[in-house]
């Protein structure tokens, strides 16, 4: 079973629930697998210290024009829906930040003027946590603007006979978040009972829903804030898997790197909760 982790905002403690369900998972399972696709800020790894063994470039190609083969015929730029390659008087010009890598300019091309060329946008980091714990993540490059390609190629990484994998969503609603969450069984929202927390949650619900994936949602720092959450919740009939107290000891731990189902037992009893809840449909 693949299971995203995801939230409408960032510091919600989506990670922190991802790493707790993981750790939970991989008691339980010979074999499990933990992709951290928050590839502009990645750290999954902080808290589960992986023995890192490889280290894969990631690249896409991008257009480069032959000025000598180039008749201005404007195909390219007709066919990009990015406005990524345009013409300026006599030169047909390429913004790489706003290329796709779709290859539309050089097939449309009817000189044949156009090349791609890759270049790196990132890496994949793979290691091991623990004896059959697999863990990967993907690091962007400062400066990229494009997280779904690498996003895609971490995914690609899924092994066929690993059943039990959990993704850690990058925030927010944007095609990274549904890049991860595509192609997964179940999608864990996180959220906080605040205003801000209940807004994007109404987002990240909306989203599930036009993709038409099961979820349900875990309410953390649960005794801040108001109630509204819980309202929206039960208006809308969404499962609340967990609401997780907020404590100042929990946040001491996690600044020292430490996931709270190692810590916590009461934590850890919520999380096996969520597991049994989505593995069985019964339980919370």
């Amino acid at each position: 079973m693949k299971i995203a982790v995801a939230s409408g905002k960032g510091g919600t403690g989506k990670t922190t629930v991802a790493t707790g369900l993981f750790q939970i998972i991989s008691e339980q399972y010979n074999k499990s697998m933990f992709l951290d696709c928050d590839v502009e800020a990645p750290n999954a790894h902080i808290f589960l210290k992986p023995d890192f063994k490889n280290k894969e470039p990631v690249e896409r190609l991008i257009p480069v024009v032959d000025e000598d083969k180039c008749t201005g015929s404007g195909e390219c730029t007709r066919i990009c829906q990015y406005n990524a390659i345009i013409r300026i008087a006599d030169k047909t010009l390429v913004f790489e930040d706003l290329c796709h890598s779709c290859g539309g300019c050089r097939m449309v091309c009817p000189e044949k003027a156009i090349t791609e060329e890759p270049r790196e946008i990132g890496y994949i980091e793979t290691g091991t946590c623990g004896t059959s714990g697999k863990f990967l993540h993907g690091y962007l490059k400062i400066g990229q603007a494009l997280a779904v390609p690498l996003i895609r190629r971490l995914k690609s990484k899924i092994r066929n006979d690993i059943e039990n994998i959990i993704l850690d969503a990058p925030p927010g609603t944007s095609c990274p978040v549904v890049e991860t969450v595509q192609g997964t069984d179940f999608v864990i929202l996180v959220t906080e009972p605040t205003p801000f927390g209940l807004n994007d949650l109404r987002l990240a619900v909306g989203m599930v829903r036009e993709i038409g994936i099961p979820y349900g949602v875990v309410i953390n720092r649960c005794d801040i804030g108001d109630t509204k959450v819980r309202e929206y919740c039960k208006d809308e009939k969404i499962d609340i898997l967990a609401e997780i107290p907020n404590r100042r000891k929990a946040a001491e731990a996690y600044s020292r790197g430490e996931t709270l189902v190692s810590t916590f037992p009461d934590i850890k009893e919520m999380i096996e909760g969520i597991y049994r809840y989505i593995f069985t449909g019964k339980e919370k």
